[in-house]
């Protein structure tokens, strides 16, 4: 997993906009994201560059920065892109997930039961995001994923923005199960928990 300036900036920003705590719709400046990354102006830019490039941000000529908008039909169009896709990168990284990505998925498992204890919606947040670049890293089919980038950032996005610690609890159990079959090697039943999470989550 990539641990650059530019990624943990390209983090720092994408939970901001994950959590709501950047505003769909909402103008900011370059300087306002470089404070809230806490890095230098070239990681940010870089971080930019790819928040641009998933659709999260919109840089606007002689405008400014804008945080994109969530639209009525993002969720039906980001679930039929996840539903095809996911199950496919889950029994890919069963099958190629080296065991240093094992060991990864087992702490990020856990960490997603502690935010179920507690109703830690965001830190659940974070630990998704850690397992879906795990899967990115242990898929070997780079064009799986890199569709699969983008959409599972504006799925947490707008789960966030009707979500409530209330419907944590199913979920991240749904979430484990993937995660432990995905860990196990077993291809199938990672497809098929993946396929079952995406189910329910589409109806969310």
């Amino acid at each position: 997993m990539q641990n650059s300036l530019s990624h943990l900036a390209y983090l720092a920003l994408e939970h901001q906009i994950v959590t709501l705590a950047l505003e769909p719709g909402a103008f900011v400046t370059e300087k306002q994201l470089i404070e809230m990354a806490g890095q230098g102006r070239t990681p940010v830019r870089e971080a930019i560059q790819k928040l641009a490039w998933q659709g999260l941000i919109h840089v606007r000529p002689r405008v400014g920065l804008q945080i994109s908008e969530i639209r009525p039909d993002d969720h039906r169009h980001v679930m039929q892109v996840r539903r095809e896709l996911e199950p496919i990168a889950a029994a890919l990284a069963a099958v190629h997930a080296r065991e240093e990505q094992r060991e990864a998925l087992q702490i990020c498992a856990h960490r997603m039961a502690e935010c179920s204890v507690t109703g830690d919606l965001p830190g659940f947040f974070a630990a998704d995001k850690t397992f879906d670049e795990i899967l990115e890293d242990a898929c070997p089919n780079n064009f799986i994923t890199a569709a699969l980038g983008p959409v599972q950032t504006h799925a947490r996005r707008l789960w966030y923005s009707t979500g409530t610690s209330d419907r944590m609890d199913h979920s991240i159990a749904m979430h484990v199960q993937a995660i432990e079959a995905i860990r196990a090697g077993d291809a199938e039943n990672a497809r098929s928990a993946m396929a079952a999470l995406l189910d329910h989550l589409s109806g969310l």
